[in-house]
């Protein structure tokens, strides 16, 4: 089944963020100080892991093919919901880039939108996974055939083998000489 795959990243999720609330919990008692390669090291897996491969293959490939069926007006709305909540998770992400950079900047300011930052993503990757946890993933493989959950599955597996190259092909085309 489609679902199993997606519902084991996301255990993988939810260990950084529960990396970035024990880093969060630390900041906060020492106002001033943050620890920009661990935001690094954050937005990483966030953009590589949470965002381009899990998000990615919820979004080119399970609601690519569930917006060909007729889906209950419950799952249609869950599955804009889903779309919408990773469009706000990359506008965090990208705050969280921005006001680190500041902070390594010198700006001491910048300390309090990298904790709202991480504080939203926080808050939010619990309820998001949840939601398509027990909402979502299972209830609609119920539109799919054992053979279209087969193809999705091999088509999973193809999304995965591509994402290192196309990862590193972006290093190498970020390096500045």
């Amino acid at each position: 089944m489609p679902a199993g795959p997606l519902m084991i990243e996301h255990r993988l999720i939810e260990k950084m963020i529960a990396l970035a609330a024990k880093n969060l919990k630390s900041w906060g008692a020492f106002a001033g100080k943050v620890d920009p390669a661990f935001i690094d090291t954050m937005v990483d897996f966030i953009r590589t892991y949470a965002d381009r491969c899990h998000h990615g293959k919820e979004e080119d490939i399970l609601f690519r093919d569930l917006k060909k069926k007729p889906l209950s007006r419950e799952h249609n709305k869950i599955l804009n919901d889903l779309i919408n909540e990773h469009i706000q998770a990359r506008k965090a992400v990208s705050s969280l880039v921005t006001a680190k950079e500041d902070y390594v900047q010198g700006k001491k300011e910048a300390i309090k939108p990298i904790l709202d930052s991480i504080k939203w993503l926080v808050e939010f990757y619990p309820v998001h996974i949840l939601k398509e946890d027990r909402q979502y993933f299972i209830p609609v493989m119920k539109y799919f055939s054992s053979q279209e959950q087969s193809n999705m599955l091999k088509e999973f597996r193809e999304f995965d083998s591509r994402l290192i190259h196309e990862k590193y092909k972006k290093v190498l085309e970020n390096i500045k000489v």
